[in-house]
């Protein structure tokens, strides 16, 4: 079952339970996958790993949020943003570990041969197409870099 359908269900299954956070998440999903398809040059329907990306996309999103409510204190705002990750977490693959990501870098690491901090180019574009959806960018870049150093 492809991702928007998911999404539609769990829409249905939302608006019959009530639960208007889910409802709201899910919806912000539908709209990005809707103007994902209806962008130039799009296809009719995406891809698998198009979908992955607009489900890290708007998890990140939701992190940054959070990360700003909580510096500035709105509590509420950061526990409906908390909300809303969880949601959007489920539909994503399970998120790997630091000792998990560590390891895929090091394999990386030696199978496009790099050897310093100024190699960080080739080990991310391959690390980002591999852990895509698995991991953050950021904590994979983090890693990464402290291999390389």
């Amino acid at each position: 079952m492809s991702l928007k359908l998911k999404i539609e269900e769990g829409i249905k299954k939302a608006m019959l339970a009530k639960d208007q956070t889910r409802l709201m998440a899910l919806r912000g999903i539908k709209s990005q996958i809707l103007l994902a398809e209806t962008e130039k040059g799009a296809k009719e329907d995406l891809t698998e790993e198009a979908e992955m990306k607009l489900l890290t996309k708007a998890a990140k999103q939701r992190r940054d949020s959070l990360e700003i409510y909580n510096k500035e204190g709105r509590k509420d705002l950061a526990e409906t943003e908390m909300k809303e990750l969880a949601i959007i977490e489920e539909f994503l693959p399970k998120q790997m570990t630091d000792m998990e990501i560590t390891a895929a870098i090091k394999e990386i690491i030696e199978r496009v041969g790099a050897k310093s901090a100024a190699e960080i180019g080739k080990v991310m574009g391959t690390a980002s197409k591999e852990l895509a959806g698995k991991a953050d960018g950021k904590k994979i870049s983090e890693i990464a870099k402290s291999l390389l150093a």
